[in-house]
């Protein structure tokens, strides 16, 4: 049996792909998978598009973790780095969609994300850019096993968090 969760972002997401497909004069794709239409669905509610986002960039923090704890191994495990390297690049590329307006501080629901996200687009876009682009030469570099351009990508990588992080998040309390 579907959980109440999964129901509730999959019923509006089928609704809003129907709209939209409407609205574009196409069928809906059969391409759409379930975390696309969790997406969809969760654009629909500020509450469930912070939740959502919020779970992708603890996936890519925990990914960066298991890289981390890789890299600091005397034998890294390329299996381990490349599993974690793709779900990054993977989780890094639903950034953008994570950020529509009305899912910042002003929605009134509790968010992390400054202000400066949605009054800035274009320099939040070209932050969210380098991190797909880090984490893709992450990624390539993990499946060439190429530890030294598994080192340099990894740094990429958590620049481009911290660079989000330093601009677009509000900092954490001690």
């Amino acid at each position: 049996m579907a959980s109440k969760t999964a129901l509730r972002l999959t019923v509006p997401a089928a609704a809003l792909a129907l709209v939209l497909s409407a609205c574009s004069g196409s069928a809906p794709s059969d391409d759409a998978t379930q975390a696309d239409l969790e997406t969809a669905a969760a654009a629909a509610d500020p509450e469930d598009t912070i939740e959502a986002r919020e779970d992708n960039f603890k996936a890519i923090a925990k990914s960066m973790k298991a890289v981390k704890g890789q890299l600091d191994s005397d034998s890294p495990d390329f299996a381990v780095i490349s599993e974690n390297a793709a779900e990054m690049a993977a989780n890094a590329k639903k950034v953008p969609d994570f950020f529509p307006a009305g899912t910042g501080p002003d929605s009134g629901e509790d968010t992390e994300a400054l202000a400066t996200i949605w009054e800035r687009p274009e320099e939040f876009q070209a932050a969210a850019a380098k991190l797909i682009t880090a984490t893709d030469n992450l990624n390539t570099a993990a499946g060439a096993q190429d530890l030294a351009a598994v080192k340099t990508a990894f740094g990429e990588a958590g620049m481009a968090c911290k660079g989000c992080h330093d601009e677009f998040r509000m900092k954490k309390k001690d």
